[in-house]
């Protein structure tokens, strides 16, 4: 596809077809049918996972499955005890969701960037971008349905009046309400953006530099490839980890009463 690329559309044109999405609609409307599908492949490979671990989980000597499963779930409740400082049912699955579910989307940059575009061309579909994490529509969904459960916990735990004083009053006094305000609107705001466009940012750029390296040479590509393919390794998982912890961290904000 390079090939074909560098005979059309040139290097721009390969650049553009790899982050071009297939979509469908217009305006608000318009759905990434791409990310969908693979964030709902990559979600329901997560919940087979473990629910096989889950199924199968026994005190003898355990399998593969049920060893990552194992190690997942400590990894992500000791985060949750260090930095989650209420009480709640819902804080360590729903981190061990965005932890793992993330780190499989984000894993989906290391398939070489031809191969499935190739594949989804055999059948009629003229983009295809298989890495749902460089799709700023799936990282500020997700950034968003943090925001709405920061709210949610806030108004539970504070009560309304409790959490428009803190709205109103915080950091400086009643004096200050207007000025109070606005700042407590930038930070809550700052929350799910900050946590949209890191993840977004980091995935993206990242896919760029595979999809540049894609166009060099078929001698050089071996070079760069496994190198840059080793360290995205890391920042894949610490991108998944740094929205987690902060998801964390801000879930245990909203249950503070004071």
């Amino acid at each position: 596809m390079a090939t074909e690329a560098h005979g059309s559309g040139g290097a721009t044109g390969y650049i553009v077809h790899h982050l071009t999405p297939l979509a469908v609609g217009e305006g608000f409307w318009t759905l990434h049918l791409d990310t969908l599908f693979f964030s709902i492949v990559l979600g329901i490979v997560f919940f087979v996972l473990f629910r096989k671990a889950a199924e199968h989980a026994t005190s003898d000597v355990p399998g593969p499955i049920q060893n990552f499963a194992e190690m997942m779930v400590e990894f992500v409740d000791g985060q949750v005890k260090d930095a989650f400082h209420g009480r709640s049912a819902l804080i360590a699955p729903l981190a061990l969701t965005i932890f793992v579910w993330i780190w499989l989307m984000n894993f989906m940059d290391l398939i070489p960037v031809d191969l499935l575009p190739l594949i989804g061309s055999t059948v009629g579909l003229d983009y295809l971008r298989v890495v749902p994490s460089t799709d700023l529509n799936a990282t500020f969904a997700m950034s968003i349905t943090v925001f709405f459960l920061i709210l949610f916990y806030s108004i539970k735990v504070k009560g309304g009046i409790g959490y428009a004083k803190e709205m109103l009053l915080s950091p400086f006094g009643k004096w200050m309400v207007p000025f109070n305000l606005l700042l407590k609107l930038v930070e809550e705001i700052a929350r799910p953006v900050s946590l949209a466009l890191r993840l977004f940012g980091n995935m993206y750029a990242g896919e760029l530099i595979f999809i540049l390296i894609a166009l060099l040479p078929w001698w050089v590509q071996p070079l760069l490839s496994f190198p840059w393919a080793v360290f995205h390794i890391l920042i894949i998982t610490l991108q998944a980890f740094i929205f987690m912890v902060l998801t964390i961290v801000y879930l245990s904000l909203a249950h503070e009463e004071h």
